[in-house]
Order: C-alpha cells, then structure tokens, then sequence
C-alpha cells in the first residue's frame, strides 16, 4: 500500500468516525472528559485522578514542577494539593497531555517511535513556549494557550499510531497532496476528543495561517511558538522559514533581552514538564 492509498484509507476511516484509539486513550479521555465539566466538584476530580495512577503521579509532579512552583514552595505530597496548585483547566490540559502521549504507546517500528518521540518533545516545547507568550505577547488565557499547545500535534500522533498498519503513510510525498487528508484526519480526531471548537478552529488554521499584527488571538500564539521551538516537528512536510513579520512582530512587542528570557524559561518549563510527564 503506497501513502497516497494509506492516507485515503485512514481519511475514509475517520470521516465515517472510525478511528481507532488504544485502550489507554479511552480510559485518560474518560478523565479529561469528566474534568470538563467547571462545576466537577473537587472531591470527585481527585476520584478520578486517583483512579488513574498514571495521572495522579503526573499531577503532583507537575505541580512540583518548576512551571508551576516558581517561588520554590514546600513539595506537594497528595492529590488534593495538586489540585488547589494548577487549577483545574491546568488539570484538563495535563489529562489531554495523557491522552496524546498513550496515542505512541503500542509503536513498535523503532524509527515509526522514534519520530513520535521528537513529535512529543516538540510539543512539550510549543506548550512551554504558548503559555509564555500568551502571558506576555498575545495577553489571551495561559491555561487555554498551554492546552491548546499540548494536543495542537493529535493529528500526528494518531497518524504515527496507525503506521505500523499502514507503513506507506511515511513515505515521501514529492506531488504534496497529503495535507488535505491530514486535514481530514486532525479534524476528526479532533471531534472525537471532544476539543473546543475555538481551539480545534485554531490547530486547524495552523498550517496556512497568517500572523495578526498586532498577535492578539490563539493561532498567533502556536504560530508564535511553534516558530520558536528548538526542536521541530518530523511530520513538517518542508524545512521551516521564518513566518513573514515574525521578527519584527516580536520586535515590536517585545524587547530583545526580554525575549531571550522568555525563551530561558520555556526551555526551563519544558524541561520540567517533559520530567513530570514521563514520572
């Protein structure tokens, strides 16, 4: 089966909402899709985190975590706290971090993992990097930013999941007329996850979008920080260039040592988030 025959096989499959998750990502999309809810009670989020080793481990370590414990305040050592420290959309963005992280779970083609596994690190850079500039360039919601980053790359990750079944799905793509079917398949994938419509509109609009001047809205932010990250993503159809105004844009905004310090930190975040998710 060539990638042109993969591809339309897997769009075909998620345009009839037949898409196949592994059983780990049904059992952490259960959490996320209960912790959706704003009036979950506190008492039943820690019921269901703790329900979830996995996640209950991640939640405190994350909250210990330099992203989320600046000020070097004593260790958490139990659920309830790490709750109270993150917030709950903080919660609902580590459970969808679950949910996109078990999609490379069952890779058993060495190099089909290794790509998941630098598609993972360039996303826990971009999410990193979105909540610092959504904090201090497109001013719009850190917690929504940082989700957004987090399952900004789903499509991907389901297609890596789906390679070992397909493996012309990696092969090279001289004619470039994959991204139409991707865009079928984020799309789906995005509708079975149940993600907000403002943000699925904004991964969505990712691969042909155009920075605002001034940045002010969630697509400028992953642009912003995808453009920024150190690592890239092994699923870019096409070597990175710098998105027309991005320098000036950031110029404008925001000074140079300004930016270089933003920058340090979302290395020191991202390392500290890449730790407290592999716990």
């Amino acid at each position: 089966m060539n990638k042109l025959e993969a591809f339309g096989h897997v769009a075909a499959l998620a345009i009839r909402g037949e898409l196949v998750f592994p059983t780990s990502v049904n059992a952490a999309l259960r959490v996320q899709l209960a912790l959706d809810n704003p009036d979950c009670p506190m008492d039943e989020a820690i019921r269901l985190v703790l329900a979830e080793p996995v996640l209950a481990a991640r939640t405190v370590a994350i909250a210990n975590s330099a992203m989320f414990n600046r000020s070097g305040s004593a260790a958490i050592t139990n659920v309830r706290g790490a709750i109270t420290r993150i917030g709950y959309h903080n919660l609902f963005a580590l459970a969808a971090a679950m949910v996109v992280r078990q999609f490379g779970s069952k890779i058993s083609d060495p190099a089909v993992r290794a790509k998941a596994e630098q598609l993972w690190d360039h996303t826990i850079h971009v999410a990193a990097l979105a909540r610092i500039i959504a904090r201090e360039v497109t001013h719009i919601n850190p917690d929504t930013a940082l989700f957004a980053a987090i399952v900004h790359e789903v499509g991907g990750f389901y297609l890596l999941s789906r390679a070992d079944e397909f493996p012309g799905l990696l092969e090279e793509d001289p004619d470039n007329w994959q991204p139409a079917s991707e865009e079928i398949i984020t799309r789906e994938v995005l509708t079975q996850l149940s993600i907000p419509e403002a943000v699925a509109s904004a991964i969505e609009a990712l691969r042909d979008g155009f920075l605002s001047i001034p940045p002010d809205n969630l697509l400028d932010t992953l642009l912003l920080a995808n453009q920024l990250s150190p690592v890239l993503s092994p699923l870019a159809p096409a070597p990175r260039e710098r998105l027309p105004h991005a320098d000036s844009v950031l110029d404008l905004f925001i000074d140079q040592d300004r930016l270089t310090e933003m920058l340090a930190e979302s290395a020191i975040d991202a390392d500290s988030m890449r730790a407290a998710l592999l716990v």
